[in-house]
């Protein structure tokens, strides 16, 4: 039987929001599991355009930088993709690596993928570093900058 991509997506968010730290194999495994964990929650909140699950996984001081230089801060960052003014039907990243400094982590990754803006679908091949902090047990997004690769 499959499981729903709901279900799926549920469960990603879930475990990022309660934090991986509270299940044995996460434990074992290092805090860079924990901050994965909420990089693939992060991703499944994109593609769906789930506003409750974006404003629960950034910070409220969020600065997230975009390749073509654009800034946004939370409000409009979470707003664009719940609106659906742009969206992502696609994302793959690769060449991921997390590390954990006290309460804060780096993540690179290559971010592979299509976005809708306007009703056009384009490409997007860049590369990104995100900076995650742990706050109140949980892993949220403080700041990202894409760049051309």
């Amino acid at each position: 039987m499959a499981v729903p991509h709901r279900t799926i997506r549920a469960l990603a968010v879930a475990t990022a929001l309660c934090g991986a730290a509270s299940m044995p194999s996460a434990r074992a495994a290092g805090p860079e599991v924990e901050v994965e964990a909420a990089v693939d929650a992060l991703t499944q909140a994109i593609l769906a355009a789930d506003r409750a699950a974006l404003d629960a996984l950034v910070l409220d001081g969020l600065s997230y930088g975009h390749s073509s230089g654009a800034v946004q801060d939370k409000a409009a960052f979470v707003d664009a993709l719940a609106s659906r003014r742009s969206s992502f039907p696609t994302i793959t990243l690769t060449k991921r690596s997390a590390s954990v400094v006290g309460e804060d982590a780096i993540v690179r990754h290559v971010f592979d993928g299509e976005t809708v803006s306007d009703g056009k679908t384009v490409p997007v091949h860049i590369g990104v570093l995100q900076v995650w902090h742990r706050d109140g047990g949980r892993w949220r997004l403080l700041a990202r900058q894409a760049f051309k690769i």
